[in-house]
């Protein structure tokens, strides 16, 4: 029986402890409950105004982002412009940088030219040097030639002069004899032309006198008594002795 009553008082005890156990799980387990569930406000509290904070933050990163963003923006179309503006410097540069490339090759082909050219050039003088030594020696010769053809030419002009004057001297003699050759064939011409214009009046003046000779006589013939007096005194008869 004792051991029955033990029982049934352990049994008691332990649904005693059972209960206080419960009791005190419960209680504590709705304040760590509760305190849990606090603590989840709290930190859902917290967490929300840290996401508040945050979000204030990210707007306000936000306007700085967007702030950055135009300047970066702006920074860019700079640096597009700038690129562009290089690009097209380097265009240009490189379009500089082929014509300097053409141009030093159009050089360089002159120098080449120039060089052949002043080869050719120096080639030429010493040609030229060349014709101008023969050249001087045939313009010595042909100087010493002139000199000698002038010499000669000289003399046969001298000769010629001398010549030139003896024929014209023979010439203006000859032409002088004619002169008088002619000026006394014109005197002899002069009085031979006189003396037959002088028989022509004489053959003119007998003509005449015959025919009055014979009128005197018809006239004595038909008119004897008639006196006739005739003086041939008014005859102009020249009285020469060769008439």
């Amino acid at each position: 029986m004792p051991r029955k009553k033990k029982k049934i008082k352990i049994k008691n005890e332990k649904k005693g402890l059972t209960r206080l156990t419960n009791f005190t799980t419960k209680s504590l387990s709705g304040a760590f409950l509760k305190f849990k569930k606090n603590q989840e406000l709290k930190k859902i509290k917290e967490i929300k105004l840290k996401k508040l904070q945050e979000n204030n933050d990210l707007i306000k990163e936000k306007k700085e982002l967007r702030i950055w963003e135009e300047k970066l923006k702006k920074e860019n179309n700079k640096l597009r412009s700038r690129e562009d503006d290089l690009g097209f410097k380097e265009k240009e540069l490189k379009s500089k940088e082929e014509q300097l490339k053409i141009e030093n090759e159009r050089l360089i082909e002159k120098d080449k030219e120039l060089t052949q050219i002043s080869k050719e050039l120096r080639n030429k003088e010493k040609e030229l040097k060349l014709k101008e030594e023969v050249q001087s020696r045939k313009d010595i010769d042909l100087k010493v030639r002139e000199e000698e053809q002038v010499q000669k030419e000289l003399k046969e002009q001298k000769r010629k002069n001398k010549e030139f004057k003896a024929a014209k001297e023979e010439e203006d003699r000859k032409k002088q004899l004619e002169y008088i050759r002619i000026k006394e064939w014109e005197e002899k011409f002069d009085r031979e032309q006189k003396e037959k214009e002088h028989l022509e009046n004489l053959r003119e003046q007998r003509l005449k006198q015959r025919e009055l000779e014979k009128i005197r006589k018809f006239e004595e013939l038909e008119n004897p008594s008639t006196n006739i007096n005739f003086d041939f005194n008014d005859l102009n008869i020249d009285k020469s002795k060769k008439n």
